[in-house]
């Protein structure tokens, strides 16, 4: 009894032995098989190239803040798709794309008669990891002119020297009383005629291609 039961406690662990190969083999093969059909299915992955055609509006949201005080022109920037590019009723490039953008001029207030100056471009976009450059036209804001108010303001402070001396003195008070008065205005001009241009983040800004460009695009 002993023999036999020595007997088949070892045929039942050559058996359990030989189902744990066996599924270790499984296991192995399907592994292999299925690396097989990923390798495949990478391979025979279709891609195409489609062309953008000039003048295609890229819609995108500036990422970061550029100001005609702090930027200056060939500074890149930040920003990304905020509507998908479609071409044919087909997503070429979905919203959210990363895009990267270009100071083209940059120019801060200056005093009296200087207006603030800032013009942006596009100058690449990614496309399924891949970057592509573009030429797009320019965005641009430009401050409005001071002289109109700023020779109000100077005007309105030599009128009240004016007075103020011609009440002190008569007509030769007025003389001075000008005088002062028309440099205490112009010294207002200069503080408060300063007007830069922000674009915040968030902003939304549309460009055009200048020139066409081609991408691969999957399917």
């Amino acid at each position: 009894m002993l023999l036999v039961a020595g007997c088949n406690h070892g045929a039942a662990s050559n058996a359990g032995a030989d189902s744990n190969a066996g599924q270790d083999t499984q296991a192995k093969t399907d592994a292999a098989n299925g690396s097989k059909k990923g390798g495949l299915g990478s391979l025979f992955e279709t891609k195409r190239e489609v062309t953008i055609p000039e003048g295609k509006e890229f819609e995108v949201t500036l990422d970061e803040t550029l100001a005609s005080n702090r930027n200056q022109a060939g500074d890149n920037f930040a920003a990304s798709l905020a509507r998908p590019v479609v071409e044919d009723g087909k997503t070429i490039i979905p919203a959210g794309a990363r895009v990267t953008g270009r100071v083209v001029d940059a120019k801060d207030a200056g005093r009296l008669h200087v207006p603030a100056r800032l013009s942006v471009a596009l100058t690449s976009v990614e496309v399924d990891g891949k970057s592509y450059d573009i030429e797009t036209d320019t965005f641009g804001e430009k401050g409005k002119s001071h002289n109109k108010r700023n020779a109000g303001f100077i005007g309105g402070g030599a009128v009240g020297g004016a007075l103020i001396g011609g009440l002190a003195g008569g007509g030769k008070g007025a003389l001075i009383g000008s005088a002062i008065g028309a440099g205490a205005g112009t010294a207002g001009a200069a503080a408060t005629g300063k007007k830069d241009i922000s674009l915040p983040a968030e902003t939304k800004l549309n460009f055009r291609l200048v020139k066409p460009v081609t991408v691969t695009v999957k399917g």
